[in-house]
């Protein structure tokens, strides 16, 4: 309808998007919060609520903090391997006499952004029981593919 205020960012070839948004959030919500915003900042809420409408949709409880809380916890596992990596090539350089400038080839890592305050919710592993331990989308890697009553997306 003209001077609807959801036309603009829900497009009638998508109605899984504002179906998730009322459902997660409620239409009349969304409009207040919508009517709040100057024009130049609703389609990127459009967008935020949208994504996390998804998340709640696949994992109820958990929604994005559990996406983020995952990545938090593959950083964590990667910057060990890394640390890993780079002492044995400190250890290689070392023990084989080279040049002391191999100690300057091993990379150093560049310090990640203020995180935000972690959360650590309980996972369930694909192939577990019940479902493949909450995701925020087909791209991520723990959605292995899967919704949470383990069809096929």
């Amino acid at each position: 309808m003209p001077g609807c205020i959801f036309a603009p960012y829900f497009p009638p070839e998508e109605p899984h998007k504002f179906a998730n948004v009322h459902k997660i959030f409620g239409a009349s919500n969304v409009t207040k919060l919508l009517n709040e915003l100057l024009p130049h900042q609703r389609e990127d809420a459009v967008n935020s609520l949208a994504y996390e409408a998804e998340a709640r949709v696949r994992d109820p409880v958990y929604g994005c903090v559990g996406a983020i809380s995952y990545l938090q916890r593959q950083v964590h596992r990667l910057q060990k391997e890394l640390d890993a990596a780079n002492a044995d090539l400190v250890h290689y350089g070392l023990s084989t006499s080279t040049p002391s400038n191999v100690v300057d080839l091993v990379f150093q890592p560049q310090p990640l952004p203020q995180q935000p305050q972690q959360v650590n919710p309980v996972y369930r592993l694909p192939g577990a029981s019940r479902g493949t331990g909450g995701s925020c989308g087909t791209f991520l890697p723990w959605n292995n593919g899967h919704n949470q009553q383990g069809g096929n997306m």
